[in-house]
């Protein structure tokens, strides 16, 4: 299947996927839930590092509620390509809401900044991308020496799935289908070591990890 209009369809079903799972839901009372799951799983990311408040934040693809909520003493910047889609389509998200983000209307391939940081996050992002390899050669990118890269994952357990998948539509959400070694190694060969692998959910198909990760200084 051709990867640019795999990568389009992804995105378009994305659009629609936050739409009717948004739809019936109470604003307050989403993202409220939204930022207690931000916050428990930051604990778990908070066993290999300490956040301070002189730390820049860069949160990758981060949709309309992403670990940007958690930040307000931070200097933090979010991106998605689909940001301002986000604003229009959904009452859940405006950029005004949080006046201590900066948001930019970018993919991973695309985002510039002038500036490093020195907490990334990418949150169940990286396998929406159309350029998995060129969408982590810029995150690390973005990283400052010693800084802490943390990504969430869904990665397959089954072989042949993985190969199926690949072949197939059969994931539309997410145009990359790797298993969790194949995404360690990603972070590995660009110069990162990995802290820490986490179990968030188990299912037949796919396992959703959290892998902190650090830029070692050269």
């Amino acid at each position: 299947m051709n990867k640019k209009w795999r990568w389009n369809a992804a995105q378009f079903a994305e659009r629609k996927w936050w739409q009717n799972y948004l739809k019936n839901k109470d604003i307050p009372g989403y993202l409220s839930w939204k930022k207690e799951y931000w916050q428990n799983l930051l604990k778990k990311c908070t066993h290999y590092f300490s956040i301070h408040s002189e730390d820049s934040i860069l949160d990758a693809g981060c949709g309309p509620a992403g670990m940007f909520m958690l930040f307000e003493n931070n200097k933090t910047v979010a991106f998605d390509p689909l940001i301002d889609v986000y604003e229009t389509d959904l009452p859940h998200f405006k950029k005004n809401m949080y006046p201590y983000v900066h948001f930019v209307n970018a993919g991973l391939e695309d985002f510039t900044s002038t500036e490093k940081f020195d907490i990334l996050f990418c949150m169940n992002a990286i396998n929406h991308v159309h350029d998995i390899e060129k969408s982590f050669d810029h995150l690390i990118a973005y990283a400052n020496p010693d800084a802490h890269i943390i990504v969430t994952i869904d990665a397959h357990n089954h072989s042949t799935f993985k190969h199926l998948f690949r072949l197939l539509p059969g994931d539309i959400l997410h145009p990359h289908q790797y298993d969790l070694n194949e995404y360690q190694q990603m972070l590995i060969q660009r110069g990162c070591e990995i802290l820490g692998t986490e179990l968030l959910k188990h299912e037949f198909f796919f396992d959703h990890y959290l892998l902190v990760a650090k830029k070692i200084r050269r």
